[in-house]
């Protein structure tokens, strides 16, 4: 199926809505956060230490109440982004 969508993209351009592409739109969420990656507006990177802990947690609920119900890929990508962005959270809390 092509067609513009809203915005005038190709329905092809853009990624494929499943629990992967959910759990890592999360996951740059935080690391936007953390300053680790741009700001999507095109500013410059700048920490928000509280915006991504609450996007962690929001990430660890998500964990919690999918508990049973996921593959096993998907859990191990939940599980192996919840360590990063936890370690890497740590790292800019204790520099702040």
């Amino acid at each position: 199926m092509t067609g513009s969508g809203p915005e005038g993209r190709e329905s092809e351009e853009l990624p494929a809505i499943d629990f992967a592409t959910f759990v890592l739109s999360l996951s740059h969420s935080a690391l936007v956060h953390l300053g680790d990656a741009p700001d999507p507006s095109g500013g410059p990177a700048q920490r928000d230490v509280a915006m991504a802990k609450q996007t962690i947690d929001l990430l660890a609920v998500l964990q919690e109440k999918t508990e049973g119900n996921l593959t096993g890929e998907e859990e191990r990508l939940l599980d192996q982004v919840l360590y990063d962005l936890r370690m890497r959270y740590v790292e800019v809390a204790r520099s702040a």
